[in-house]
């Protein structure tokens, strides 16, 4: 198992840890809370005028509103909160206290309670009508230093608050309630003073946001300093790549983006002609000898009798006829092309251009843009004999016309560019990016990757590429094939001029 690395592992392992944290953070909230839960917190225990918290009584400090109560000594004043914290009510029954009156005690240690006020939630008023006594039964009562509370039935988040005055002992010292809840609890609550701040994060978000974010820097960590893996569908090895010369620029840029994601791979691209291309795969078979794979590409089908060779659409490729600049046309018919090839025509001035001679540059016998021209233009005629070593001079005066034959599309491109008076054909996505020369619309089309998706341009061929059978599933020239025909690559052959075949315009083309 390739996967199984430790830098893999170690990632599965923060991801879930990411996933679990958080997961558990809530698992522990609602545990918390779930079921019958009484809180109890003290909000305010403080003294009160002189009393300077030691323990000692100052008898002739003045106690305000406190001084009617006889024999006070160091005052305190207490606010206790009793409230519900659970998720499901509580009701008078729910108390376990024998007592069948009261539900909870708070009592004050060292301290003597002198008076209660009982201060209900504001949205819950009606609780105070729990503390008052029903025929001397029931009701709040208060002796020594203890509080007995009734049996005061409490709604989810409801609660209620002692406003104790206290004397003797000093403020701080321990204030406890007691009591008991049929399946549930009564437990103490953080308080908090008026004067403190809330914590950022509760102790269970504190330690999830931890666990997080190891994990998330644990992941960084991978990413950042690993070393980068093979795309998915990656595959090593040596692949030579034969063929079409027109498609030859596409195929290069296809092959270095290939290989720079994928290393361990190393394609060469090895173009000589379409025809070539194909009876090269043809001969070398399947020998296995340790030569590098072989894939061939194609202006147009491979004869009939090269059964063994496996057929893969890749793209629709536009063809243009390009003329040198100082030739003024910008658009011939059908008719014109086919005079231009058949001889009829040797001057310019008689399409309507400059007072040039027609220099007829073509590709050799191997390329399949030249047998292209001959099936889409010329209505299967062939094109003139070779006439010319240079393709500016015939090699007989009595030679008709001025043709020469190039063995790839950038001779071609290059000799059009040069020579006065000169045409040719190319690949589109070469010959416009070719300075001294200019495409010639067919019958007013221009030719433009639109005009090969709504076909109303007819110099255009579908690209194929041929193997010896069926490349095993593993190999580089499978995946290079996917890559090209339905991955990145397609990006690559549209900036070329080309319409994939494995696009929604370009599918039904190829089909066709």
């Amino acid at each position: 198992m390739d996967w199984l690395t430790p830098e893999n592992v170690v990632a599965v392992v923060a991801a879930l840890l990411g996933l679990v944290a958080p997961a558990a953070g809530a698992v522990y909230q609602l545990r918390t809370r779930r079921g019958k839960h009484i809180g109890h917190r003290v909000q305010m225990d403080t003294s009160i005028g002189g009393n300077a918290g030691d323990g000692q009584a100052q008898p002739d400090a003045p106690l305000g509103l406190f001084t009617d109560q006889p024999g006070m000594s160091n005052p305190t004043l207490a606010l206790v909160r009793i409230e519900n914290t659970g998720t499901s009510s509580i009701s008078d029954a729910d108390y376990t206290n024998p007592d069948k009156n009261h539900g909870l005690t708070v009592v004050f240690a060292e301290r003597t309670v002198r008076s209660v006020e009982v201060i209900p939630d504001a949205k819950a008023e009606h609780l105070l009508g729990h503390f008052v006594p029903v025929e001397g039964k029931g009701g709040m009562q208060y002796n020594g230093n203890t509080i007995r509370l009734p049996r005061v039935p409490l709604n989810e988040d409801q609660h209620f608050k002692l406003l104790v005055l206290l004397s003797g002992g000093r403020a701080g010292d321990k204030i406890d309630v007691t009591g008991g809840i049929q399946d549930g609890k009564v437990e103490r609550t953080r308080s908090m003073s008026v004067d403190d701040k809330p914590p950022l994060f509760s102790k269970p978000a504190l330690g999830t946001t931890i666990v997080l974010a190891v994990c998330l820097l644990t992941l960084a960590g991978i990413i950042v300093f690993r070393q980068p893996a093979p795309p998915i569908g990656c595959a090593t090895g040596r692949l030579r790549v034969v063929g079409s010369t027109a498609f030859a620029p596409a195929m290069k840029e296809l092959a270095s983006r290939y290989g720079a994601e994928c290393p361990g791979s190393e394609i060469t691209v090895d173009a000589h002609g379409s025809n070539e291309g194909v009876r090269e795969v043809v001969e070398a078979g399947g020998a296995g000898n340790g030569s590098p794979a072989l894939l061939a590409l194609s202006d147009g089908p491979k004869p009939a009798s090269f059964t063994q060779l496996r057929e893969d659409r890749v793209a629709i490729a536009a063809f243009a006829l390009v003329v040198n600049d100082k030739v003024n046309v910008k658009n011939l018919t059908v008719d014109e092309i086919r005079r231009v090839y058949r001889g009829d025509v040797v001057n310019w001035k008689d399409l309507g251009g400059p007072d040039l001679p027609i220099r007829l540059v073509s590709r050799d016998a191997n390329s399949g843009t030249r047998d292209l021209l001959r099936r889409r233009i010329l209505d299967g005629q062939g094109e003139p004999a070779f006439t010319s070593r240079d393709c500016e001079n015939k090699n007989s005066p009595q030679d008709k016309v001025v043709r020469c034959e190039l063995g790839s599309t950038g001779e071609v491109l290059k000799t059009v560019a040069r020579l006065e008076g000169a045409i040719g054909y190319s690949e589109l996505g070469a010959a416009a990016t070719t300075k001294g020369l200019h495409t010639v619309n067919i019958d007013g089309h221009e030719p433009s990757i639109k005009a090969i998706g709504d076909d109303t341009y007819r110099f255009t061929e579908i690209e194929y590429a041929y193997t010896d059978g069926a490349p095993a599933f593993d190999s580089l020239t499978s995946s290079f094939l996917h890559y090209v025909i339905r991955g990145n690559g397609q990006e690559v052959l549209k900036a070329f001029g080309h319409l994939p075949c494995f696009t929604p315009d370009g599918l039904k083309r190829c089909q066709s």
